[in-house]
């Protein structure tokens, strides 16, 4: 098991002390702490239905948009969810498929507007549509701490995850993407200078197989992409505009049989793309994959104590990212 998955995943009684998962969080995110303790209310969610003008209680969105404070969401049983409306998830909310396979499909995503506190753990989106949206999974606007842990993404019109306008403090981990062309974006667009604060953990990942691009795609901003394990893919796997730093650390990138073996892509102009700081450490590579470096130093992410994490070596991505997605386990057993 990776770091994340030791420290909640070996307790057999992990359904009576859910809470234990909000303080095993890394990276940029930091540990979920302020999603737990004094004041939390506990929600679980009976009706798979959905009513975006008036949320009745038992939905999702009665327990992601209107109950106040702190609110941890689990789920009575199995099901599917298909959203009319983007779900806008407010603050200090956790949403917890341990336990059921729960699926968000055929509707709409997230939206994560102008919050912070929020932990997305276990669900499975698939097939999401412009429905009063963008059409992506999950969205990411003007938010910050932000956990996104062992789901399962892919079929979606637009994008899987979307990190924009401002948003930063946010760690993606063991979640796994497959069949999907635009996969994660960082970064809203080309002209938006505030995404320059923008930091985010892209660690633990499945990506493929059939994954096409932007595992992730970065603008302005700043990504350790870590022990992260890439099947494949078609245009390429890591790319960014408008100098974004990056640090690829301990990843295995296994081209797929297509003639692009390359892992980068840079869009810039003139030749400034060579001067950006994008460093490949201790990465692995196979089938002919191979990384462009550029700039000069160390691209250090500058981690606090809250935030750090041992790093496994690159012949370890495979374990480490074995159990990646939504988890199969029921409430009575060890996930």
């Amino acid at each position: 098991m990776n770091v994340i998955d030791r420290c909640w995943r070996r307790n057999p009684n992990w359904a009576a002390n859910r809470e234990r998962l909000a303080v095993c969080s890394l990276g940029f995110a930091g540990k979920m702490r302020r999603n737990i303790g004094k004041g939390l209310t506990w929600y679980t969610v009976t009706n798979p239905g959905d009513d975006p003008v008036r949320p009745r209680p038992g939905t999702l969105r009665y327990g992601a948009t209107v109950l106040p404070g702190k609110v941890w969401i689990t789920f009575a049983h199995d099901m599917q969810i298909r959203l009319q409306q983007p779900l806008a998830v407010k603050s200090f909310t956790t949403i917890d498929g341990r336990g059921a396979n729960v699926q968000i499909a055929y509707g709409a995503g997230f939206l994560l507007y102008q919050v912070s506190d929020v932990i997305i753990h276990g669900l499975q989106f698939h097939n999401i549509r412009s429905t009063a949206g963008d059409g992506d999974a999950i969205r990411l606007v003007g938010s910050r701490r932000v956990w996104l842990d062992h789901n399962t993404l892919y079929a979606s019109q637009d994008g899987l995850v979307d990190v924009s306008r401002g948003s930063t403090a946010v760690t993606v981990s063991n979640n796994w993407f497959r069949d999907h062309d635009k996969v994660m974006l960082l970064g809203h667009d080309d002209g938006y200078l505030a995404d320059r604060r923008m930091r985010v953990t892209v660690a633990f990942n499945r990506f493929g197989p059939n994954c096409n691009q932007r595992m992730p795609r970065i603008r302005h901003g700043y990504a350790h992409v870590v022990n992260n394990l890439y099947d494949g893919w078609g245009s390429y796997a890591i790319g960014g505009s408008m100098g974004p730093r990056v640090k690829s650390q301990a990843n295995l990138f296994v081209a797929s049989n297509s003639s692009n073996k390359k892992v980068t892509s840079r869009i810039a102009g003139n030749g400034e793309g060579e001067s950006w700081n994008w460093r490949s450490v201790n990465d692995a590579f196979a089938n002919g994959a191979f990384f462009r470096q550029s700039g000069h130093g160390r691209v250090r992410p500058g981690y606090n104590r809250q935030q750090q994490f041992p790093v496994g070596s690159a012949r370890a991505v495979r374990a480490l990212t074995r159990d990646a997605g939504a988890l199969w386990c029921s409430t009575r057993t060890r996930c």
